[in-house]
């Protein structure tokens, strides 16, 4: 069996992107200035919190790729600065769901428009339409792709 050219050329496009340095690079740009609690080991922290709500320590860890201990770690220093709250679980009375705090909210809002910024200067030189065109298909393959939620998906 062969394999697509463009399949090809698409899963060494997502290996570059995914890689852990990549990701790493881009918290600690994203992190910048957002105070010192806020870097490139925490930004996944406040930024997965943004998208799940609260959640335990132990359901946030393998949204961000990390171990409870880990995430736990993390908080710590989150929630010292201010970003993040614990809270009692209101359905294990035994459990902690760790909650952005107002001013955590406001990091993740400025990192996300600083992600939007550095993506719209990327494609400034392309013509508009391009862009949109990208935007949608990256959409719809995220959303259908090998890396969408469902039955018998990763």
């Amino acid at each position: 069996m062969t394999t697509n050219p463009t399949g090809r050329d698409i899963a060494d496009a997502l290996a570059l992107l995914l890689r852990r340095s990549t990701r790493a690079r881009l918290h600690t740009h994203l992190a910048a200035g957002l105070g010192e609690a806020v870097d490139g080991l925490t930004y996944p922290l406040i930024s997965g919190l943004d998208r799940t709500g609260p959640c335990s320590a132990a359901r946030l860890g393998p949204e961000i790729g990390l171990d409870r201990t880990t995430v736990t770690r993390r908080a710590d220093r989150l929630e010292r600065a201010g970003l993040l709250e614990r809270r009692p679980d209101p359905d294990d009375a035994r459990a902690t769901l760790l909650a952005l705090t107002d001013r955590g909210h406001l990091a993740v809002a400025a990192a996300r428009q600083r992600l939007a910024a550095a993506i719209e200067d990327s494609l400034a030189s392309w013509p508009p339409a391009d862009a949109r065109d990208f935007a949608r298909h990256l959409r719809r393959f995220a959303a259908e792709g090998p890396f969408a939620d469902g039955p018998g998906r990763p």
